[in-house]
């Protein structure tokens, strides 16, 4: 044995080094190790200090439920923090470093905390804090802001790509333990499309740290000879490295596959993770047990183990836990730990059993105590004895080993059984919780169902998938099982070790002891959800997942209370942390939000626009000619629709195209106005409300055919008022007959807008008469363009001109914008961008972005009369709210600046002159504002109190973060046309 790496044995590979850094410090490991394993290897047991007590930690278990080895891994912009050691796979280049210790793990300051625990104990913080009131934002935020947390993170850019994705099966197997692989064996010869997903590099989960082997051959050949089959079935998927952490309405599983984690740097052609929703008609879970520790004095200190840690440590990695090891348990399985170690030639100590009995035939050649419990531990930086007590003979005797090895029993891993609300069932032959029945969806088998046998454990699993089979039409196949020997499994409970003198850990990642549990119920905090949170138990990552059940039972001991009726706390996804850039994905900078182009977008483009993000859309800002900045390209713009005629793409806009033999019956209810009435080739302008009475969207829906209807919404809210369509039909009415598609993307359209826009459009009609007389303001009609092309014509102005509206199929839309800007020029057709349309609805008065925000009212908007009160609709009772019908609330109107040149700027507040500006004096806000070049002055729309009765008054405007206090006038909100001469020219 080289330092603590055995001769032989193992699933690692001796024929070759890896290099790896430990706190600066070089190591070298082999192919097949952790992190954990490497540095036991070495001889390192001091990993990092707890988190309130700084005390020394050591490795605890050999999973993802380990609470003491938590390592930075990597550095710069890879630097992760709070890295489990134990899943941790080791390779060459490898750096890592211990947290929450300063300057050192092996001298840290922070381990004065230890002689200041007295004053320390759970809830201290909730009574510390209070006073004196001033110290909280000088001292105290500040001390727990810097104490707070474990690892650091990184301020740089992740370097690293992350992908999502979606898989559907028959069958998701979670965990490829015995149970597991039998399972998905099964499945598989029973056709059924199956995922087994395990969270382990290799698949076999105890097999790969156990000896016993399975009929005659060993556990490992067995394996091989299973896996050979899956992997060349073509129903099976193989998920290694992959955690399933959630449990999620609908059969939904989250999980997280580590595809490069365990590479120095990712490829560039690989993510570092993969975020799977895996969609499953049935799932069943094989996710084992994990053992539980003891709780008796320094049960924390490095070098104590739980006992399922080092026969790993043996079996898996070749390497001794200790050099003089002892084991303490309070069941059958501490004794097949010590036989493993045993026949790996590490010295055994003792075997600890608090039993009054424990097996007859033991075979170990060590010596074994009955009814003796280990009181403390003895040690520094590491474990150097032990105190054990003879309950017997009621006596302490010191035994010397540097490694004790712990045995509390095992808890069903069933976390995601209880992540849709399910609470767990307390058995007290195995002393632990079982997972309740959850339906048929998610069933579980094997240990993780309470089997504590591995010949159980596949008859489970074989029984489990013969009813998934039956349930989904399949003939459940016979599968051959190994002969299995036998394996004692008793256990009798020890909650806690009551002759300890020293510090007991019932939660080791949080430094919750035996005594903060009683003081909890002692001052009030006995339900199990408040225990929790006075005490921090089962909080963070933990879960419960080592800590809960010794806590519980504590709790039900001091409460004079049973098990079962205490509970437990509730168990929440994810299992395991899951990074942040895993659930973002690739939608992360550029590629946060799809960029959505309009199918003029390369048109616009030819024609010289200047192109801006406009929520999900590019759109054009401006037109630019020559040496022109925006404003002079916006007022040349405004100037040319006003005056001539105006092309713009609106393509952008929402359009949702509704048809069915009740669509009129539910646009009656969606919009706030009525719509029976309206007649086939006519348009009406809606109002939607919010179920609150607050305006959701506005626009225009077209009656194109008797059950056929085409509805436009605002470019930001097409997503929103899809979805709240659909949520209408599909849970609030759905007995209408009515069918919404959008149908945004499959059309193109352009608004033509000005005096002159009726004789442009006249050369591209085919035929269609659009006089005031035959086709009005608010006219719809299909027809065709350009000889032959379909399209749908609107008489819609948002401009305030005489407008009209014209899709084609999108990709058509160059075409027409192409034949619109030749047949136009005749008439100084000009393209104009979202500047001048912003500024051309300003000067109409218009409510949009700036006004709808979902604040605003249709009395706010002067739209009051929109509300019929002949029929129902959503928001109708809130609407009428005495709020919304107070006579000081805020309404829409008009503001310019009493100096031509002063600049309005959207935000500024309205003030009564001569008042002091403060909350109580403010009387509104200014919503929109714009230069109209056709006023030749700034104007702006604002909601004003009791705004309606003030026009004419001056009204102060107040921007303090800009240009402080000016003078303004109040106005009707339609600056251009009042009489609306031009909209119906």
């Amino acid at each position: 044995m080289s330092g603590y790496r055995l001769d032989s044995g193992g699933r690692i590979d001796r024929s070759r080094r890896l290099d790896f850094t430990f706190d600066g410090e070089a190591f070298g490991g082999h192919p097949g190790d952790t992190l954990a394993s490497a540095l036991t290897a070495n001889g390192v047991r001091l990993l990092g200090r707890s988190f309130k007590y700084h005390r020394p930690r050591g490795l605890l278990t050999d999973g993802p439920a380990e609470p003491n080895a938590l390592v930075e891994l990597r550095g710069g912009a890879r630097l992760e923090p709070n890295s489990r050691a134990t899943t941790v796979e080791l390779y060459d280049g490898l750096e890592a470093r211990s947290q929450n210790a300063w300057p050192s793990r092996n001298f840290d300051v922070g381990a004065v905390n230890q002689l200041l625990s007295p004053f320390l104990p759970a809830g201290f913080y909730y009574k510390t804090f209070m006073w004196p009131a001033a110290f909280w934002e000088r001292v105290y935020e500040p001390l727990i802001r810097r104490a707070a947390g474990l690892g650091r993170g990184t301020h740089a850019p992740d370097p690293d790509s992350y992908e999502k994705g979606n898989l559907h099966c028959d069958l998701l197997v979670v965990g490829a333990g015995p149970s597991g692989l039998v399972a998905a064996l099964a499945a598989a010869r029973a056709g059924l499309r199956v995922i087994l997903a395990n969270d382990q590099p290799e698949p076999g989960g105890q097999l790969l740290s156990r000896a016993t082997p399975l009929g005659e051959e060993g556990p490992l050949t067995w394996r091989d000879r299973v896996l050979a089959e899956l992997e060349t079935a073509p129903n099976v998927r193989l998920l290694s490295r992959t955690t399933v952490f959630g449990w999620y309405d609908g059969n939904l599983f989250g999980a997280l596959e580590r595809v490069a984690d365990h590479l120095p740097v990712p490829p560039e052609h690989l993510p570092r993770l993969i975020y799977w929703r895996i969609q499953a008609k049935r799932a069943l879970l094989c996710a084992g047990a994990e053992e539980r520790p003891l709780v008796f004095g320094g049960n924390d200190r490095p070098g104590v183990m739980l006992a399922s840690a080092g026969q790993t440590l043996v079996n898996r990695y070749g390497v001794a836990p200790g050099r003089k090891v002892a084991v303490f348990t309070n069941g059958d399985s501490g004794y097949q730990v010590a036989r493993d170690l045993q026949a790996a030639g590490v010295p055994l100590a003792c075997v600890i059993d608090a039993r009054a009995e424990g097996p007859a035939d033991h075979g170990l050649d060590c010596r074994v105590r009955q009814q003796t419990v280990v009181a403390d531990t003895k040690g520094g930086r590491s474990l150097k004895a032990i105190e054990i007590v003879d309950r017997g003979q009621r006596r302490r005797i010191p035994l010397e080993c540097d490694t004790l090895l712990m045995s509390g029993g095992w808890n069903p891993i069933l976390h995601l059984t209880c992540h849709r609300g399910t609470k767990p069932v307390w058995d007290e032959e195995i002393a632990a919780f079982l997972p309740a029945d959850v339906g048929t969806g998610l069933r579980v088998a094997g240990a993780a169902a309470g089997h504590m046998t591995t010949a159980v454990c596949f008859q489970s699993a074989l029984a489990a998938v013969t009813e998934i089979c039956e349930e989904l039409g399949r003939k459940a196949p016979e599968v051959a099982l190994p002969a299995c020997p036998e394996e004692p499994c008793a256990v009798a409970p020890l909650w806690w070790v009551k002759e300890t003198k020293g510090k007991a850990f019932v939660d080791f990642q949080n430094d919750v002891t035996t005594k903060d549990i009683p003081l909890a119920a002692a001052e009030g905090y006995s339900s199990v959800e408040l225990m929790k949170r006075y005490t921090t138990l089962g909080m963070a990552t933990d879960q419960g997942k080592l800590s809960n059940v010794n806590g519980l039972a504590i709790l039900a001991e001091v409460t004079g209370r049973p098990i079962p009726e205490v509970g437990t706390t509730t168990y929440r996804p994810a299992y395991t942390p899951v990074p942040l850039g895993a659930l973002a994905g690739p939608h992360v900078g550029a590629e946060y939000r799809p960029v959505r182009r309009s199918p003029l977008h390369r048109w616009m483009l030819r024609q010289g626009a200047e192109m801006i993000e406009a929520g999900a859309w590019m759109r054009p800002s401006h037109y630019p000619r020559g040496e022109e900045d925006w404003f002079a390209a916006m007022c040349r713009e405004v100037r040319g629709v006003r005056s001539r005629v105006g092309l713009c793409d609106v393509s952008t806009l929402g359009k949702i195209d509704i048809q069915g033999a009740d669509a009129a019956e539910f646009l009656n209810r969606v919009y706030c106005n009525g719509w029976k009435t309206l007649p086939v080739g006519k348009a009406r302008y809606g109002l939607m409300l919010r179920e609150d009475g607050f305006v959701m969207d506005d626009g225009t829906t077209s009656r194109l055919g008797e059950q056929h209807y085409l509805m436009t919404t605002t470019t930001a809210n097409a997503g929103p008022v899809m979805a709240h369509l659909e949520f209408c039909l599909q849970l609030l009415w759905p007995d209408l007959d009515v069918q919404v598609a959008s149908v945004t993307d499959q059309w193109g359209q352009v608004a033509l807008a000005g005096p002159q826009a009726r004789k442009v459009l006249q050369r591209i009609l085919d035929g269609l008469d659009v006089s005031n007389e035959a086709f009005p303001f608010l006219a719809a009609a299909e027809t065709t363009v350009l000889g032959g092309l379909p399209a749908r014509l609107f008489r819609i102005s948002f401009s305030g001109e005489l407008a009209y509206e014209i899709a084609v199929p999108a990709d058509y839309s160059e075409e027409l914008a192409d034949a619109l800007l030749r047949y136009g020029a005749d008439f100084g057709i000009l393209p104009y961008g979202g500047e001048a349309l912003s500024t051309l609805r300003i000067e109409k008065g218009h409510p949009a972005g700036g006004e709808l925000d979902g604040r605003t009212t249709a009395q706010d908007l002067g739209l009051g009369k929109m509300l019929s009160g002949k029929k129902d609709y959503i928001g109708r009772a809130m609407s009428r709210r005495e709020a919304f019908e107070a006579a000081d609330r805020p309404v829409l109107v008009g503001l310019k600046p009493l100096s031509r040149g002063a600049k309005l700027r959207a935000g500024a507040h309205l003030l009564t002159p001569g008042e002091t500006p403060a909350v109580e004096s403010d009387q509104g806000f200014v919503a929109s504002v714009a230069y109209s070049p056709i006023l030749e002055s700034w104007i702006g729309l604002a909601f004003l109190k009791r705004g309606r009765e003030r026009l004419g008054e001056e009204i102060t405007i107040y921007d303090p973060l800009r240009e402080g206090l000016y003078r303004g006038q109040i106005c009707d909100p339609v600056f251009v046309d009042p009489d609306h001469e031009r909209l119906h020219a």
